[in-house]
């Protein structure tokens, strides 16, 4: 994050536009011609993003690199927003003018684009980032920034016949317990999966006087199908086993008290190594019901730009909505490339409704 430029001030702000030179990864040439562009980050994308670009004339296929032109305090900045290959472009005239819409995908798409050769493998033992970096280096032309892990297959890795070289990757990297993420200026990074828990928030977004929230905000969230009751059966030919856990807690908004009815989570075949006693039979279905007595909240609002992206960890002081200290991962934002740069973003967190 850029320290010269205070997000919660006033500011200049214009947007560039730069074609991308796919062999050096720089920007090339600045394009004029662009009337209108919108982008998407999204965790739940394959591709984790894309963009929509208006033009006032015709473009080939290329890629393309955004940026929000800052002027504060006579610091100039530029901020990447994104960079993005243009395809599929939709051509309007309205009787006096022309216009070209074009959708636009993050450098993923060249990795979604092609396949592994059928019965493609990789061996049990094979250390798996190295490998994973190789294939993404031959794959697609955004660089790849390597990852230092020296975890290994623990059996053979097959790819299937409906697999691209993303899915494989994707799936192949997640057995090291990484994930494929892109920065803005388009390059590929493995980020270590880690519990929301564990990260540290990299953002403040509170109701105080320099705040950079919009007003409107939503708070989304589900009871529906979360248990209050958690049976376990162990059973084999020689025995049965059956832990049954009730929540009846007066202070839990779920419980069989606050509901009036109960809600089953039955698990007839738990993951248990050896022989288990009742007593640890209980402690299993206790623990099963605390984990499944968790309530994800969804979050979404509008602020200006500031530079938090997917995957990060801000907290949230909007004490007027309810929130206060709040820690959410942010899954998706949306940016409009207009003057004032509102983002609307959405994150999640999980409130504990049992302990």
């Amino acid at each position: 994050m850029d320290n010269k430029i205070n997000w919660c001030d006033s500011m200049q702000q214009s947007f560039e536009f730069y074609t991308v030179d796919p062999n050096t990864w720089k920007d090339d040439k600045q394009l004029e011609n662009v009337e209108s562009c919108s982008i998407n980050r999204d965790e739940s994308n394959e591709t984790l993003g894309s963009a929509t670009i208006d033009f006032g004339n015709s473009i080939n296929e290329c890629y393309i690199r955004v940026y929000l032109h800052v002027i504060q305090n006579q610091i100039n900045h530029k901020e990447p927003l994104g960079t993005f290959m243009i395809q599929s472009p939709h051509e309007r005239f309205d009787g006096k003018k022309k216009s070209i819409s074009t959708d636009a995908y993050t450098p993923l798409i060249e990795l979604k684009e092609k396949s592994p050769p059928v019965g493609y493998s990789l061996l049990k033992n094979q250390v798996i980032m190295p490998v994973a970096y190789a294939l993404c280096r031959e794959n697609m032309r955004a660089p790849v920034i390597e990852a230092n892990s020296k975890k290994t297959l623990y059996s053979d890795f097959v790819s299937d016949l409906s697999d691209t070289w993303l899915s494989f990757i994707r799936a192949l990297v997640s057995n090291a317990k990484f994930e494929l993420s892109i920065d803005a200026l388009g390059r590929l990074l493995f980020e270590p999966i880690k519990d929301v828990g564990s990260l540290q928030p990299v953002w403040t977004y509170s109701d105080d006087n320099s705040s950079i929230l919009f007003p409107d905000i939503s708070n989304d969230r589900d009871l529906y199908a979360i248990p209050n009751v958690v049976e376990v059966i162990y059973s084999t030919d020689s025995e049965c086993l059956i832990s049954r856990v009730v929540n009846n807690d007066p202070n839990s908004p779920i419980s069989t008290v606050n509901r009036g009815r109960e809600i089953l989570l039955r698990d007839t075949n738990p993951t248990i190594s050896g022989k288990p006693t009742q007593e640890y039979l209980d402690e299993y279905a206790t623990q099963l019901l605390r984990n499944a007595s968790c309530l994800e909240h969804t979050i979404t609002y509008t602020h200006g730009y500031c530079p938090v992206r997917v995957g990060d960890c801000v907290l949230l002081n909007y004490e007027r909505a309810g929130l206060k200290n709040v820690r959410a991962k942010v899954i998706y934002q949306s940016i409009r490339c207009i003057v004032g740069c509102p983002v609307q973003e959405k994150a999640v967190y999980t409130e504990k409704l049992w302990r």
